[in-house]
């Protein structure tokens, strides 16, 4: 469907009526940067034939090339990113423009209300992002298609223009926050749903007429005694309980929650940036291939939780985020060490602020090791998905001819010798990481910037932890992230840093292949693919590095071993297709429903049919 026919969406009739003041206020130029929080601006722009768009794959470039546009024509010209740090690049260009006097009008794509401020992936505080170097800032309405809302945002963009025209002449700064479905499919507003069709809990509250999230504000030298009851009688007291760590960089931590753990006969699903996939702790309990098998609806809907302990920041995996939505009457403790509200679920009961460490060990004290026959088999159902799906994955795998982009990382976790540091990108390295990096007895620090999850710096992050780690570091990272930090490859150069890349290269944004925008074909390649053509190999020699593109798993093994092995900058290249890569993926995931489904109804008969 085209937004032209997408008149029924709110979302799209809302920009569209933006779109179309912009070019009545004048403005015939829009510099664009791929991202997928902007798609509705983005499709609404490409649909119109008023003003012309130029795409720009690096933040920081565009708002200069708007800048030098803008100075030229003496005229506004527009700029739009999505959300994050993809922001924060433009706001050099936005400093000159004041200093300059140069008409901007910044467009920055947000999340909604809901998602700020509470641990959401790539969301950062974009209110005011820019100080005072902008003329005026709009944190802009929610799309709704009502002739009020049109009304304003007409007016909006007509205020907005002439405002960064007007004497002095600068930059205009509107924030656009965007609910999900961002694709431009039929969407109007549904009617509220019945009584019956209501989540009890969200509409009138917790029965007992507690907060709907209770917040525990205890010391770090440890949580309150009374916390720590409620905590252990509510574990005590469920046998079908789970434990989620996301990313995080304590390896205090690891003994004892390994430990609590086995006590309480819970899973853990261990995200690959939580350090519990690597070491030579006792790793029966910590899962791996979750990502996998958790997209599995038959094994989801017959595995009901009945009690989730949270660690750490957000874990990467979608699929493990949709069963905490699927479950969401599951009562869900958070654990937050720094104070915050790392919770975007909204679905927490309690929230404790503690440090994490003393807890497990506190908790440890109150709960005997459990024998039950029913708590044993929901542990031995998840283990038992867990290896299915491993082998599932590695058997579909070795038919694979061409360059897998998965298989970098069941590569990586044979080469990585014990000590490595593995630095991995954002977008779909480290969803690939996820799902291919499974658990090593080799000691193997994972990092990334999982943060606000940008493509940009990642290079020059690696370059660091190298700096400081003097052991092999290893970064994996897509091109469109590479190029993007590429200028950081002096670092190792000037400071004689030894560091590995491996470049995985499918000329483009990989990650919107699997994203809704993939659906859309007749503007997907201009506004998300963004293939550059670029060829690495000339700018990483002029840094002083060794730049190999492979051909096979054979060669891959061969030149990383050599880059480990050797001093200074090594970047392996391996080219793959976006559109075959995700036939492969898509074809692991039917891989593994098969060897899911084997096993489903035996293990429903023995879990009791929660």
């Amino acid at each position: 469907m085209s937004v032209g026919e997408s008149l029924a969406n709110p979302t799209y009739a809302y920009v569209r009526t933006f779109i179309d003041e912009l070019s009545r206020s004048g403005v015939r130029h829009v510099v664009i940067c791929p991202g997928s929080r902007s798609t509705p601006l983005a499709m609404a722009l490409a649909e119109q034939h008023s003003m012309r768009m130029w795409m720009h794959v690096d933040e920081r470039s565009a708002a200069f090339f708007a800048l030098g546009m803008a100075k030229r024509l003496g005229e506004t010209v527009a700029l739009l990113c999505t959300s994050g740090t993809a922001a924060a690049n433009f706001f050099p260009a936005i400093i000159e423009a004041k200093l300059t006097h140069i008409p901007l009008l910044v467009l920055t794509a947000d999340r909604p209300h809901e998602l700020r401020d509470c641990g959401a992936p790539q969301s950062i505080d974009q209110d005011r992002l820019y100080g005072t170097y902008v003329k005026w800032f709009v944190d802009v309405a929610l799309p709704e298609a009502t002739n009020t809302a049109l009304r304003y945002v007409r007016t909006l963009a007509n205020r907005a223009v002439a405002l960064a025209q007007a004497v002095p002449a600068g930059s205009v700064h509107l924030n656009f926050p965007f609910r999900e479905p961002l694709t431009p499919g039929p969407s109007a507003d549904l009617p509220l749903p019945s009584p019956a069709q209501r989540d009890s809990t969200a509409w009138y509250g917790r029965s007992d007429h507690t907060p709907y999230v209770t917040v525990h504000d205890s010391s770090l030298a440890g949580p309150s005694p009374a916390t720590l009851a409620q905590l252990a009688a509510s574990m005590r007291a469920r046998r079908h309980g789970l434990i989620i760590v996301g990313p995080q960089d304590d390896t205090a931590l690891i003994e004892p929650l390994t430990q609590l753990a086995r006590h309480l006969g819970y899973p853990i699903l261990a995200d690959p940036l939580s350090q519990l996939r690597c070491g030579d702790h006792g790793q029966t309990h910590v899962l791996s291939s979750y990502d996998a098998f958790l997209r599995i609806e038959s094994f989801v809907e017959r595995i009901v939780p009945d009690f989730i302990l949270r660690f750490g920041a957000m874990p990467t995996s979608k699929p493990v985020l949709l069963y905490l939505k699927r479950y969401s009457s599951c009562p869900l403790v958070v654990l937050d060490k720094h104070g915050g509200w790392e919770e975007p679920t909204q679905l927490a009961a309690d929230l404790i602020h503690a440090d994490p460490v003393a807890l497990c060990r506190d908790v440890i004290g109150q709960i005997q090791p459990s024998d039950d026959a029913a708590l044993s088999a929901w542990l031995t159902t998840w283990q038992q998905a867990d290896r299915v799906t491993r082998q599932a994955i590695l058997h579909s795998m070795q038919d694979y001819a061409e360059l897998f982009e998965g298989r970098i990382f069941t590569e990586l976790a044979e080469l990585l010798p014990d000590g490595a540091t593995l630095y991995v990108g954002n977008s779909m390295p480290v969803r690939d990481l996820d799902t291919f990096f499974w658990n090593t007895t080799r000691h193997i620090r994972v990092l990334g910037n999982r943060g606000a999850n940008g493509i940009d710096g990642v290079v020059s992050s690696a370059l660091g932890a190298s700096a400081a780690a003097g052991d092999a570091t290893v970064l994996v990272v897509g091109d469109l992230s590479f190029y993007h930090d590429l200028n950081g490859l002096l670092a190792a150069k000037m400071h004689g840093l030894n560091l590995t890349i491996v470049l995985v290269n499918n000329d483009g944004g990989g990650i919107f292949s699997f994203l809704p925008q993939a659906d859309y074909p007749e503007h997907f390649e201009q506004l998300f693919g963004t293939p550059t053509g670029l060829d690495f190999h000339s700018a990483v020699q002029m840094y002083g590095g060794q730049f190999q593109r492979i051909t096979s798993w054979e060669q891959f093994r061969k030149v990383v071993s050599k880059g480990l092995s050797y001093e200074g900058l090594h970047v392996v290249e391996v080219p793959t297709q976006r559109d075959s890569n995700v036939a492969l993926h898509r074809q692991l995931w039917q891989a593994v429903s098969k060897a899911i489904d084997g096993q489903v109804s035996a293990q429903q008969a023995t879990i009791g049919g929660k």
